[in-house]
């Protein structure tokens, strides 16, 4: 007997393949422990497809989604998403990871992709990369410095720099973040704008990293989601190294924590064998094991702590696990995404035409006033 389910993810190779080749994985294992076949056929869609659909008509349509963690609170709220099991809960997972897919008490997605902005290089071209802001800019003047600042982002590089230099989320109290802390990271950001190529206000991780793997002219990106595919061997004709972001009091603190979850849609005909696939896949064996190895970006710890991983990657793990471990999470509520999507445009908007910092952070406390104080989690 063969059961099957239908999946939704990204259409990347760290979206794609290493949750279709999971998925085939299981396929005979759960055929020998219940005598059913789960076959589960993945489709992908772009983000902007993701954005363009919408939760409620894919939930309708997949038994089983692959989702960034701010769309959990509306998705829960909404009754979109079947609860899940605690499983190892949030110390098996990196940073906090875990906890972004918790609502009010329940947990609503399984972090098995993490992700924050991190720094890439080109060891082959500059062994060392700078560890400290003022190092960034002066390598900056040398036009050798790429970072991905199209409209999410521009607002995720902001939301990261405002989180380091106040010590604490931006997004929380009421407000986007602390004036003076604002202020500079605004300069910051500014001050990079100047020193990269005009075409990265239009670029986004992917292509920055395509970029840096494919020309010799660029040799480091301060700010930018990390992707380990690129750290591969035979992926690109170069490979990137991944270290931390750039320190902020010592440390590579506040990166705008990224990465995807997978979730069971509430509508599935099939609920129980989706919650087991679910969970199956987040368990560590499976993370650093054929999820990793298909080109995925785990979250569980095992797969972050796993050395022959760790060199497959050039150091992808080790190298980026601190900025991780001290990264920033946005507000976790149900009008969030709509919050965002209006912060990411006017964010945008005032550094194409070089706004202070002023008038923008106005802008922004207004748009996160809305939300109020951080919801229950």
């Amino acid at each position: 007997m063969t059961l099957t389910l239908r999946g939704m993810t990204w259409d990347h190779e760290r979206g794609f393949d290493s949750i279709a080749t999971a998925s085939s994985a299981y396929r005979s294992r759960a055929y020998a422990e219940t005598g059913t076949e789960v076959e589960i056929v993945w489709e992908r869609r772009s983000l902007q497809a993701f954005a363009d659909q919408g939760l409620e008509s894919m939930a309708a349509e997949f038994d089983l989604l692959v989702i960034d963690h701010p769309h959990i609170p509306h998705a829960a709220h909404a009754g979109l998403l079947a609860p899940l099991p605690d499983g190892e809960g949030p110390a098996a997972f990196v940073g906090r990871s875990f906890q972004t897919y918790r609502w009010q008490g329940t947990q609503y997605g399984v972090a098995i992709d993490a992700a924050a902005q991190v720094a890439a290089y080109r060891p082959d071209l500059f062994p060392e990369p700078p560890r400290t802001w003022p190092d960034v800019l002066e390598l900056a003047r040398d036009a050798v410095v790429l970072w991905p600042c199209k409209p999410i982002d521009a607002f995720a590089s902001t939301f990261t720099l405002t989180s380091a230099l106040q010590g604490e989320d931006a997004g929380r109290r009421g407000r986007f973040g602390a004036p003076d802390a604002f202020a500079e990271a605004w300069e910051t950001v500014g001050r990079l704008r100047d020193l990269v190529p005009e075409e990265c206000l239009t670029e986004n991780p992917i292509e920055v990293s395509e970029r840096l793997a494919g020309s010799d002219r660029w040799c480091y990106a301060p700010l930018l989601y990390g992707y380990s595919n690129y750290a591969r061997p035979g992926f690109r004709d170069h490979r990137l190294a991944w270290t931390d972001i750039p320190q902020t009091g010592g440390e590579p603190r506040g990166s705008m924590l990224g990465g995807a979850g997978l979730s069971v849609s509430a509508h599935s005909d099939h609920r129980a064998e989706a919650v087991a696939f679910a969970t199956w896949a987040g368990t560590g064996d499976v993370q650093r094991g054929v999820y990793a190895l298909a080109g995925g970006q785990p979250g569980h710890v095992a797969a972050w702590e796993d050395r022959q991983l760790d060199e497959l990657t050039a150091g992808f793990f080790a190298g980026t696990r601190r900025t991780l471990e001290l990264a920033s999470l946005r507000p976790q509520h149900p009008r969030y995404m709509d919050v965002q999507n209006a912060a990411c445009a006017r964010v945008h908007r005032a550094l194409v035409q070089r706004e202070g910092a002023t008038g923008l952070l106005a802008d922004l406390d207004q748009m996160f006033a809305t939300l109020g104080r951080p919801a229950c989690r």
